[in-house]
């Protein structure tokens, strides 16, 4: 029988406890503007079939705003894919080989949905009810490349898995068989579809006085898509946690205990949540979500590390030190961050203006 074997892992050049910090600092931020952008252009395209005055405007800005937000999307991804392959390079390279014919195509998907998104955005007039189709378009595409990511993500947790490459030998493995996988990508989308609900309020705060009805419908909206798709995922996220293997899913009911407090507090930040977006607290209720967006990425780590228990610890990575890329590294994010603070200032300053010009 043949037979697969994962790479020895590289050396790294400090402590792996830096490189863990910065994945779970910067995922988080990766998956609120990935939720932005789904959850926003779902709600905008809905809008837009459903149509009427205000949800006409609603849906042109939320179209003025999604290429802005998928650039923030793609380079938000960036870092920490690039700190989840020196951590797990020796699982996550080989899962992208084996799944190479669907992972490579993300790319060109990514390229067509964002020249759908300027389209969009650009030609919303001029496309008239062709606009909302091509809004649906762009969805349908961003969705799929969330079901490649999050196969990937699932298959190089699951090294055993390895093996079927001598069934898929074109690169055409996937982890979508396994019985976690359903309730994981649902969980995930529909998490991202009601924090986008949030996104969408925002936006309609965002336009302030330039146009209150849409402020309004907007805020409204957005609150009721978060509040529903969150009970929803409540669900979902059950079912996820009742798919894992049973050694798995009792690391977070007692058999870790910081795990399990993170759970714990996570659960009790979902009912917060839900009760502040019913009363309609826009403010609390973002707050608590990039809180309890943290959570999870804490807690898909520990998931994450359990799976590969047996084959991998972290703590088994050989380091040989080196210590200027990193302080490189913090140098550029410290101006990086001043630089997308500055943009970001510019970018609400011109969206401000825009919305009292064609008020």
């Amino acid at each position: 029988m043949e037979t697969m074997y994962v790479p020895a892992a590289d050396t790294i050049p400090v402590a792996w406890g830096w490189f863990q910090f910065f994945l779970l600092l910067t995922f988080p931020l990766h998956l609120l503007t990935m939720n932005a952008m789904l959850g926003g252009l779902a709600v905008g395209v809905s809008q837009h079939f459903l149509g009427g005055a205000v949800r006409q405007r609603l849906a042109h800005r939320l179209a003025l705003v999604l290429p802005l937000v998928i650039a923030f999307v793609v380079n938000l991804g960036v870092a920490p894919l690039l700190f989840l392959q020196v951590l797990y390079g020796q699982f996550v390279y080989t899962s992208s080989i084996l799944m190479g014919m669907f992972w490579i195509a993300i790319v060109p998907i990514l390229i067509v949905a964002y020249y759908g998104a300027y389209l969009y955005d650009f030609r919303f007039s001029r496309l008239g009810a062709l606009g909302k189709w091509v809004g649906l378009a762009v969805l349908v595409m961003l969705l799929v490349v969330a079901y490649f990511f999050v196969n990937n993500m699932l298959l190089m947790s699951l090294p055993e898995q390895f093996n079927r490459y001598f069934e898929h030998r074109s690169g055409t493995l996937l982890a979508s068989g396994q019985a976690v996988f359903l309730p994981r990508y649902l969980h995930m989308i529909t998490g991202a579809l009601a924090v986008g609900g949030l996104f969408v309020a925002l936006v309609g705060r965002y336009r302030g006085g330039a146009d209150d009805e849409l402020a309004i419908h907007a805020r409204l909206v957005g609150m009721r898509v978060f509040f529903l798709l969150t009970l929803v995922n409540v669900g979902f996220g059950v079912w996820y946690l009742i798919s894992q293997p049973r050694d798995t899913m009792l690391l977070f009911m007692g058999g870790n205990p910081l795990a399990t407090a993170v759970f714990i507090l996570a659960l009790v930040l979902v009912a917060a949540v839900l009760v502040t977006a019913y009363r309609q607290q826009l403010g609390l209720t973002v707050a608590g979500v990039v809180v309890l967006v943290y959570l999870m990425s804490f807690m898909r780590a520990w998931l994450r590390s359990d799976y590969l228990e047996q084959v991998f610890r972290l703590d088994q990575l050989q380091v040989v030190p080196q210590y200027s890329p990193l302080l490189f590294f913090l140098v550029t994010l410290l101006i990086g961050i001043t630089v997308i603070y500055w943009l970001l200032r510019k970018t609400l300053e011109a969206l401000r203006d825009s919305g009292a010009t064609h008020s």
